[in-house]
């Protein structure tokens, strides 16, 4: 439905449609500012991490955050502490799924081992500081079937009107979303964070608490290799831990998650 700006706050560009709410956020940086959001319920060619296909069927969330002064080197840390804000944000308004979401490093929220929601985070820089737009996909009310989505489209994906009676409105979602987002931004930025590793110290033990790969067997996979190991948690740098089978401990920066026995694929 059509929004007017003038029912909508300050912070929020509510597009009717658009093919992908980061890139429009990409384009239009000169009149984007701290805080802002991009909304769409229509996004058509979303983008998701490594370059897959970020699926977006009507019902499913689908905003971009902008986010000013971070070091590009904490682009990792900001992914965690964007699913950080979705977990908050969406137990906030439902407060029957406290303490249900996952953390699936580094970009993947999941409710029940299913996948809920999805972040892209992408950086615009001169220099060491810049801009980080977050993209979030969340389902809300996503009828996969009817969308023509298989489960080889979907994976293991779950919306919340599976779970719960009343989903909450988007720009409830928005707000929250936002509300934690900028508190993520302020403990990362150079005013709070004189050393660097400062704020991801204080998101560390949420992290750590809503870990959900540890203790399992995975692959990760990146541009060069296919590694497999159990997940052993997440560092004090925000890599991810993996322990081989001869016992060696690795850390690894970016990659590709798999399951063991079964992929989990990007549902949005």
């Amino acid at each position: 439905m059509a929004r007017s700006q003038s029912q909508l706050p300050v912070w929020l560009h509510w597009l009717d449609t658009c093919p992908s709410t980061n890139s429009w956020a990409i384009a239009h940086r000169s009149s984007l500012r701290h805080g802002d959001v991009v909304f769409t319920p229509q996004q058509t060619a979303g983008r998701g991490q490594h370059g897959r296909v970020w699926q977006a069927p009507p019902g499913v969330l689908t905003a971009s955050f902008v986010l000013e002064s971070i070091s590009v080197a904490q682009l990792p840390v900001v992914s965690l502490g964007a699913g950080l804000s979705v977990i908050y944000a969406v137990e906030d308004l439902l407060p029957n799924l406290q303490n249900t979401l996952r953390l699936k490093w580094s970009n993947d929220v999941l409710l029940d081992g299913r996948k809920l929601a999805g972040i892209l985070c992408e950086a615009t820089a001169n220099g060491s500081m810049g801009r980080v737009i977050v993209g979030i996909g969340l389902n809300c009310c996503v009828d996969f079937e009817q969308a023509g989505l298989g489960a080889d489209a979907i994976g293991q994906a779950l919306s919340l009107h599976q779970v719960v009676p009343i989903v909450p409105e988007a720009l409830a979602l928005l707000e929250r979303l936002r509300h934690y987002l900028l508190q993520t931004a302020g403990l990362l930025q150079p005013k709070h964070n004189a050393n660097e590793s400062t704020g991801l110290t204080a998101l560390l033990p949420a992290l750590r608490n809503r870990d959900a790969l540890l203790g399992h067997t995975i692959i990760v996979e990146t541009d060069s290799e296919q590694v497999a190991g159990e997940a052993v948690g997440i560092s004090d740098r925000g890599h991810l831990l993996l322990r081989l089978p001869n016992g060696e401990v690795r850390s690894f920066v970016s990659g590709h998650i798999l399951w063991q026995k079964h992929e989990t694929r990007l549902s949005i």
